[in-house]
């Protein structure tokens, strides 16, 4: 992060000179302002850590500039430079609001002491802040359950990649939980104290999302009446999540490359480039490297999402999660209607076992829901299920013998899956006309996936 800026307003240029000397030797970024009438708009624009401000000034007198300092930023430490024999007025503004009050002719150690102070009443104020919103708005993390082979991999991965500052690109189909993923990486990183902002790429149109992400200056455009920060200017010290970030236009994508190369952004309308510190987690349902060779989305942006790498699998390649989610959600919509955790008869569970669950764990998530609220007597019995789960899946021609009861479960629900899965994608390709974008779309699957059950069916057949 850049280092904290302080404001100093003073309409004695000599005292301008100093002061910026003094404190700039010891690093910080300072602005002058020797005109208050201009304050308003400067403060807004230089948003500073620290205020300096002399209290007599033929202008503006120094207390309305406290005032409306105070108005804007309640949190910002202003410390008052007076003249002698005015400390009866720095004492009644540290009554106002002022954190502390220099009496001319001050010296260097004496003012560098008291921005130190006041940097580090702001540092911790901020984060005193953070913490109570988050106790506030019930910012807890829902852990991520899997004990599946497949989901042990990416916790174990999560693990390994979280405390780090590294980018991390998460890959699923629809419905696989990434923001969930997103927000867990956060959680356990150094950063989990700073903010956590979601930007769904997909929910805004792009002139929208453009200066949603980048801010714009008063003036900007038709409209912007005043100066609005940006998502990734708000995010310093957080982590930024890019939902469906292969919606971004190719322009946007050229945009957000620079970002994240300078770590700097420029607010539309702006010609300061401001420096910002985030972490960049972003998800997609798209195989990228197709995106990547029919040019829809940039190479190089790719390989600098691509840090990390976490594949999250469909729910439906998941053994045994299926029950272990589900039990977790019926226990939760219960108590959320006030009761114990729903029965639920065997046949219930064996027909969400055998679902192919094309919606994933958002699908599983919301038909418990829809169960525990919509279901009569003291238990979940396959009458409530919808018809599509009540019914068994077809046997397929050519598939195995169901009557082969010496093979183990295990092994005969594969070879069963199996054989599905081969007339599954005959009929899709079928239908289809053998596209596999249009296939891939229909299934809810990736144009990966697709091509490796044509690759089976040609094995298959030769």
């Amino acid at each position: 992060m850049g280092n904290p800026r302080v404001l100093i307003v003073d309409d004695e240029p000599a005292a301008l000179v100093n002061c910026e000397r003094f404190l700039s030797s010891r690093g910080y970024d300072c602005s002058t302002l020797d005109d208050p009438t201009l304050f308003r708009g400067v403060l807004r624009e230089v948003q500073p850590a620290v205020l300096l401000l002399d209290l007599r000034m033929p202008q503006v007198d120094g207390m309305t500039v406290l005032t409306v300092s105070l108005a804007d930023d309640p949190a910002l430490p202003v410390i008052i430079m007076t003249a002698h024999g005015s400390v009866t007025s720095a004492v009644h503004a540290i009554g106002e609001g002022a954190f502390d009050y220099l009496e001319k002719p001050f010296t260097a150690d004496q003012l560098i002491m008291s921005v130190d102070r006041a940097v580090r009443h702001r540092n911790l104020t901020m984060e005193i802040r953070v913490l109570r919103e988050h106790v506030e708005r019930g910012r807890t993390v829902e852990p991520i359950l899997g004990s599946s082979q497949e989901m042990r991999k990416v916790l174990e991965r999560l693990g390994k990649v979280a405390p780090t500052g590294s980018n991390v690109l998460i890959l699923g189909e629809s419905g696989t939980g990434k923001e969930l993923i997103a927000r867990s990486l956060h959680a356990n990183s150094s950063r989990a104290e700073g903010p956590f902002i979601p930007v769904d790429c997909a929910a805004l149109p792009e002139g929208l999302l453009e200066s949603e992400l980048f801010g714009y200056e008063r003036g900007a455009f038709t409209g912007a009446v005043d100066r609005k920060v940006g998502l990734l200017e708000g995010a310093r010290g957080g982590t930024v999540f890019f939902d469906e970030f292969t919606e971004l236009s190719l322009g946007l994508q050229s945009k957000l490359l620079r970002v994240l190369e300078e770590r700097q952004v420029r607010r539309l309308g702006g010609s300061d480039l401001i420096d910002i510190d985030i972490r960049v987690v972003a998800a997609t349902n798209v195989d990228l490297e197709e995106a990547v060779a029919v040019g829809a989305f940039r190479e190089d942006l790719y390989y600098r999402l691509n840090v990390v790498p976490v594949v999250v699998p469909p729910l439906r390649e998941r053994e045994g999660d299926v029950v272990l989610l589900a039990e977790k959600f019926f226990a939760r919509f219960s108590a959320l209607q006030g009761n114990a955790p729903a029965k639920v008869s065997p046949e219930v569970w064996d027909a969400l076992e055998r679902h192919h669950w094309p919606g994933n764990v958002r699908e599983l998530r919301n038909l418990t829901e829809r169960l525990v609220v919509l279901h009569e007597g003291d238990r979940i019995t396959l009458a409530d299920l919808p018809e599509a789960l009540r019914v068994l899946p077809e046997a397929p021609v050519g598939g195995p013998d169901l009557g082969r009861l010496s093979l183990p479960w295990a092994e005969a629900r594969l070879e069963f899956l199996q054989a599905f899965r081969m007339r599954y994608a005959k009929a899709l390709l079928r239908r289809t006309e053998g596209s596999i974008s249009e296939a891939a779309k229909t299934a809810q699957v990736t144009r990966r996936t697709v091509h490796r059950w044509v690759d089976e069916l040609r094995s298959e057949e030769s």
